[in-house]
């Protein structure tokens, strides 16, 4: 094994791994619950021996302390999505926010739109063949580690070993820093009665044999209880969870229906407890990708019968989804939503569901809107919507007019918000008298 020499002729202590990165550099962090830990502490502890780095991530699970205005002559954060940790710094001006569709990420390194000088990543234990898997965090990690001018790994034992296109050989690697500690959990939401509704709505919709496509939290949770009596669906997501779990120990999951993968779930990243990370290790039936792959709406459409669930923050009565901004205060990122309703839209027999309760601030606010707040983002067109669902029912906007499509989201919107609705639907399309409005009123 002469590639064990050469992993330990690279290691160091994080300190040491961080005075690695030269003033200027842009530096790419590892995604999510597989973001390293120690080497980016060491360079916060050592702000003063820093200026002008440019720390660029998606979701960041850690402490995001390269925020803080007292850090803000040392770094700057460019973030593809507002997280709790950096909602804030973006929003007061002290991080930037730059808008992309999940799958291009990886794009943008490689063709220097934002070259990456650092990559640190947190990778699995080597195999015997001197291999460290990606585990739970391949998304734009491996892309990032592959276009990096310095690579810095932290090695962990706790990161499982993931399959698919999820490895690095020690070879790539420029440091190595052994850490071990326990990964970023994120634990599963209690489900209330709407959401339990919302998921009941969403199941009648999918079919069995059906390749699902969802993200985390409580409705995509909602869903999963709620198809336990349906037939060997498969998955191609950008992420699961552990709400995946029960349906495959019950034989729902199977993965026999789908197109191409078959057999296999396919996943971009991981996000969830300590028993799903333990699941996908090493298991066959788990094989990650990069995001520039699994979020690639050419590869999507090529499961029959895709079946795409997101949410969003707002709906107007066009179909135009919000969900990424309130206003001009940037709150998530597109992610891949957008991805993923192209994909399930050119599936055959795919379909589109944008899931969401019908109401926002325990009930004050109506999701559904006669417009979108001034300077709100768009994030997915009126073009592309098929199902929006909230516990009130299920409207379908393919292939309708503006005037019918408004009237099928007025029909699912809370009951206390329809009638401003209705008077927003009357001030556009009404030109006769409607039966439609009449019921609405006096019903």
């Amino acid at each position: 094994m002469e590639w064990l020499n050469l992993y330990k002729e690279k290691l160091l202590s994080p300190r040491e791994a961080a005075f690695k990165i030269k003033n200027g550099s842009r530096v790419v962090i590892g995604h999510a619950a597989g973001e390293p830990k120690k080497v980016v502490e060491a360079m916060v502890n050592e702000k003063d021996k820093y200026s002008g780095i440019e720390i660029v991530h998606m979701i960041g699970m850690g402490l995001g302390d390269y925020v803080k205005k007292e850090n803000n002559n040392n770094f700057r954060h460019n973030s593809f999505f507002a997280g709790p940790t950096t909602r804030e710094a973006i929003a007061n001006g002290n991080a930037d926010f730059t808008p992309c569709f999940f799958s291009e990420i990886p794009r943008m390194f490689r063709d220097d739109y934002l070259t990456v000088d650092v990559a640190i990543i947190q990778v699995s234990s080597p195999d015997k063949h001197g291999f460290c898997s990606f585990g739970i965090s391949n998304d734009y990690t491996k892309p990032a580690a592959e276009c990096a001018k310095l690579v810095i790994a932290e090695v962990n034992p706790n990161m499982p070993r993931t399959l698919g296109d999820s490895f690095i050989h020690i070879n790539d690697i420029d440091y190595i820093v052994e850490v071990n500690y326990e990964l970023i959990e994120i634990n599963k939401s209690n489900i209330t009665d709407t959401e339990k509704a919302i998921g009941k709505n969403c199941a009648s919709i999918i079919e069995n044999g059906s390749t699902l496509q969802f993200g985390i939290g409580s409705i995509p949770d909602a869903v999963l209880m709620c198809l336990e009596n349906k037939k060997d669906l498969g998955i191609h997501s950008e992420m699961i969870s552990d709400g995946v779990l029960n349906l495959i120990e019950k034989g729902v999951i199977t993965n026999k229906r789908k197109t191409i993968h078959k057999n296999k779930i396919v996943v971009s990243f991981i996000m969830g407890t300590k028993k799903i990370y333990d699941f996908v290790n090493n298991n066959p039936m788990i094989e990650t990708y990069p995001v520039d792959y699994v979020n690639d709406p050419n590869i999507i459409s090529k499961n029959k019968n895709m079946v795409a669930i997101n949410s969003c923050i707002q709906v107007d009565l066009m179909g135009q989804i919000a969900s990424e901004s309130i206003g001009i205060k940037q709150f998530s990122g597109v992610g891949g939503q957008v991805d993923f309703i192209r994909g399930a839209n050119m599936s055959d027999g795919g379909k589109s569901i944008i899931a969401i309760p019908s109401t926002a601030k325990n009930g004050e606010v109506s999701r559904i809107v006669p417009f979108l707040e001034k300077g709100t983002a768009v994030t997915t067109s009126r073009n592309d919507i098929q199902y929006i669902v909230t516990e009130y029912g299920i409207a379908e906007l393919k292939g309708k007019s503006l005037k019918e499509r408004a009237r099928a989201l007025i029909n699912i919107a809370h009951p206390k918000f329809r009638a401003e609705l209705i008077e927003e639907w009357e001030k556009r399309f009404k030109k006769e008298f409607d039966y439609f409005i009449y019921y609405k009123i006096h019903k």
